[in-house]
């Protein structure tokens, strides 16, 4: 029961960091095993074409997860269904050396929001979904406890 009131502290606190977010949601993982078959897809909606999105992955782990790595398959897709792009993505979660997890932690859990798409400019309003996978060797893959997207309007740098 612990654990669930921190990951909700984690997700309220995160949730306030992203002004520039149009659309920010995360899928739990039953038990923390993330099986092949069970591929949580993120609808959105996106409305201004004239500026560019940056899109990120959300992941949450345990200290336990046993690989510095994750292979995800990601698909981006119109609201007609059609597949605007399908790629193999890796995320470093922890230092390969060190095994010194990246990404911000609080006791056992760590969360990472890694970069999938910069300056990504939606070919036309509507609704846009995007499909994981995870693609690791193992099934399930243990110790992966939530993942989700965020899409933000890319700010210029100056």
């Amino acid at each position: 029961m612990k654990q669930l009131g921190l990951v909700v502290l984690i997700v309220w606190l995160f949730a306030g960091c992203d002004t520039n977010a149009v659309y920010k949601e995360y899928t739990d993982i039953d038990d923390g095993k993330w099986y092949i078959k069970n591929a949580p897809s993120f609808t959105f909606e996106i409305t201004d074409t004239s500026v560019p999105y940056n899109i990120y992955y959300n992941l949450r782990n345990s200290l336990s997860y046993g690989y510095y790595n994750l292979y995800l398959t990601r698909y981006l897709r119109d609201a007609s269904g059609k597949e605007l792009e399908s790629r193999l993505d890796e995320l470093i979660l922890m230092d390969p050396k060190t095994g010194k997890p990246n990404g911000d932690g609080l006791g056992d859990l760590f969360d990472h929001k890694v970069l999938m798409k910069h300056n990504y400019r939606f070919p036309k309003p509507g609704k846009y979904t995007v499909q994981i996978k995870q693609y690791m060797r193992q099934d399930p893959l243990l110790n992966i406890l939530s993942v989700g997207i965020t899409v933000e309007k890319s700010v210029p740098t100056n």
